[in-house]
């Protein structure tokens, strides 16, 4: 599941831990919600690496002889 989908999980059981007082299950969503936000975060950072590389490789075409 992506970063997205865990945090929407995560939603979707902190909300059934909320109704059903279950201390456990909402501290399972939240958990889940912050495994997303790190998920999207590194997908975030390699494509930003993927841009980097790119321009590189383009800078290094333009300086060719």
């Amino acid at each position: 599941m992506g970063g997205d989908g865990d945090k929407f999980a995560g939603k979707v059981k902190e909300a059934a831990g909320d109704l059903t007082d279950d201390k456990d299950l909402k501290a399972e969503g939240k958990k889940q919600q912050v495994a997303g936000d790190v998920k999207n975060v590194g997908k975030n950072v390699k494509d930003k690496a993927d841009e980097l590389g790119e321009k590189i490789k383009d800078w290094r075409v333009d300086r060719t002889p």
